[in-house]
């Protein structure tokens, strides 16, 4: 390899990359979006869940329960009603994700010493969103029926339990999501801008004087790919500042940890790009199978499901996806302080796919002559 050549070809790609009126924007900007709106919008934490009340009781303590279920963080009582059916009609309605029914004589039959159940039904559409629900509604009449019976002096029968949240004590999905949105931005910093920057000179025509040179293609691909490079270790920078800056969230682990897990992805993802450069003759080829990629990459790579949570076949699947990995070492360094030793499979994982795409992508460029 030359090192001169080198040196110049760089020269050469920092000047056009200057000179373009989308990609300075697209480095900079991009980091930025992606750190402040998508942890506030890509969230699986469920509030303000609607709940529709029947109260057959209509008792000081059926009042009670109403109340501390409207007070809650999670709850929201859309409305109180005397029959089953103008309930429903809520739900139907889209304004209430469950239905809670207090049977007639409830407080009758607590103070008798009996155990009336309070009927739940939750609205199955948005399953998550139905399920968390009727758990929020369960959780609040449990602790309004605990309360209540501590007043009047009787016997608690509710089973207590103690609950420690490890690594994540307040259960802010924000803090499982911010260090694993740092693979957007090296997928489409190091993956599909150097992608799409060879094809463009494909369809500009320079590849083609370039390819009359002395030039290896070597130091060709070597210049197009260390900009980006580049780019992506300063776009992991100023992610990890807007996640300490914003949310005061900081890495657990080792800064290294995360720099090193970023330079084997950024391999990863420009292999991954050069070899969809050499199979595409347009920029729209280039763009399609990229989005291909990119969007496997993140339904199964761990970014927004639990890889645990998918079919077992699928599970099998997440081996073959490289995001899966870097998602796994960022959470883990981030909330865990996990080290590189205790990761030493996913780096291990890294380099190899490493290896492997950047293997393929040089046997796939053929400089013509």
């Amino acid at each position: 390899m030359n090192v001169t050549t080198l040196k110049i070809l760089l020269r050469k790609e920092v000047l056009l990359i200057r000179r373009n009126p989308i990609i300075p924007r697209l480095i900079v900007a991009m980091p930025i979006l992606v750190m402040l709106i998508i942890p506030l919008v890509a969230t699986l934490d469920v509030k303000n869940v609607g709940v529709a009340v029947v109260d057959n009781d209509r008792t000081m303590l059926s009042r009670r329960i109403i109340t501390d279920m409207d007070a809650s963080e999670y709850l929201s009582v859309a409305g109180c009603f005397f029959s089953y059916d103008e309930a429903f009609r809520l739900v139907e309605r889209g304004e209430a994700d469950a239905i809670v029914t207090i049977p007639k004589d409830y407080l009758n039959d607590l103070a008798n010493g009996e155990k009336p159940d309070i009927d739940l039904k939750a609205n199955g559409v948005n399953a998550t969103k139905g399920t968390l629900g009727a758990q929020y509604a369960t959780m609040s009449i449990a602790g309004t029926l605990s309360r209540w019976q501590a007043e009047q002096g009787i016997s608690l029968a509710l089973p207590q339990a103690s609950t420690v949240n490890l690594y994540n004590p307040t259960l802010n999905f924000r803090n499982y999501m911010i260090p694993a949105l740092m693979v957007v931005l090296l997928i489409i910093i190091c993956g599909f801008l150097p992608a799409l920057n060879l094809v463009s000179e494909k369809e500009s025509g320079t590849i083609e004087a370039m390819n009359v040179t002395p030039v290896g293609r070597l130091e060709f691909v070597l210049s197009k790919l260390i900009p980006y490079w580049v780019a992506g270790i300063l776009v992991v920078t100023v992610g990890i500042l807007i996640g300490w800056l914003v949310y005061g969230l900081v890495p657990e682990g080792s800064i290294a940890s995360i720099y090193l897990a970023a330079i084997l992805f950024s391999l990863v993802m420009s292999g991954l790009g050069v070899f969809i450069s050499n199979k595409s003759a347009t920029i729209l080829q280039s763009i399609f199978m990229m989005f291909a990629f990119i969007v496997v990459f993140q339904l199964m790579g761990g970014l927004f499901t639990p890889i645990a949570s998918m079919p077992q076949w699928a599970q099998y699947i997440t081996y073959a996806i490289p995001p899966r990995y870097f998602i796994e070492i960022m959470r883990a360094v981030y909330l865990k302080g996990a080290t590189m030793a205790d990761l030493w499979p996913q780096y291990a994982a890294l380099t190899g796919f490493a290896l492997l795409f950047c293997l393929v992508a040089s046997l796939t460029y053929k400089k013509r002559t």
